[in-house]
């Protein structure tokens, strides 16, 4: 290994994970990105994720093909289920939440981890801005990591994990600020639900709506492709 400080990068291709990738990147880290072609409606954001990759000097991008959507469960990988148009709904959790998917994906992320000797990971989840998802919270990410330094002999052997989430308590509009200082090109990603091919949003899902009130908090232009009514 000739990279001092690598780290695994979950990496989606949309807003969130673009900015934790050059957060990683500003930090000193090697980021070495993940994704995952786990079933979701569309590959739009796959294609973002490896401009993304590009564009912000991963030292590698690999794309894992999960079919978690075989299980169904979400309107994220199951075509019969609506995705929700009608704005973010307090309480409760929406049916765009995958089951387990972060747990899956963090697995997969510890496991080339300790190939590459790596102590660190990095995940964009989001506790201030987001779904309802219980996958985002902190309790979460400190359980996976405490569990991560349970079950792997890097962790046995005294080489502690860490798992980042440095969005966790920041706000959309604070996420976007925070990647435009670092450089990150959202016109890019892909944040959206149901994506056309060509990646272009379709701006009333949940995930378009706290996207375009984060530039709009944020004081910024939407740099988002949307496609027309």
């Amino acid at each position: 290994m000739t990279d001092i400080r690598p780290a695994i990068v979950l990496l989606s291709g949309g807003l969130d994970s673009a900015t934790c990738l050059a957060i990683a990147k500003s930090e000193g880290f090697a980021p070495y990105c993940l994704s995952f072609d786990y079933g979701q409606r569309h590959k739009a954001e796959l294609q973002a994720a490896a401009r993304v990759a590009a564009a912000l000097g991963a030292k590698e991008h690999r794309v894992v093909r999960l079919d978690i959507g075989q299980f169904g469960g979400s309107a994220l990988t199951d075509s019969s289920i609506a995705v929700p148009v009608e704005g973010v709904q307090a309480g409760g959790i929406p049916v765009t939440y995958v089951p387990a998917r972060n747990t899956v994906m963090l697995s997969f992320a510890l496991a080339w981890a300790e190939v590459l000797g790596a102590k660190d990971i990095f995940v964009g989840v989001n506790a201030v801005d987001y779904s309802g998802y219980p996958d985002c919270r902190p309790e979460f990410i400190a359980a996976f990591e405490r569990m991560a330094n349970l079950a792997t002999k890097a962790g046995v052997e005294g080489a502690e994990l860490h798992v980042h989430a440095p969005l966790i308590d920041l706000t959309k509009a604070q996420i976007v600020q925070r990647g435009t200082a670092l450089g990150v090109d959202y016109g890019i990603t892909v944040s959206c639900y149901q994506a056309d091919d060509e990646g272009r949003a379709c701006g009333v899902c949940d995930s378009c709506r706290l996207r375009a009130e984060g530039f709009r908090a944020a004081g910024l232009a939407d740099p988002t492709p949307y496609r027309s009514a």
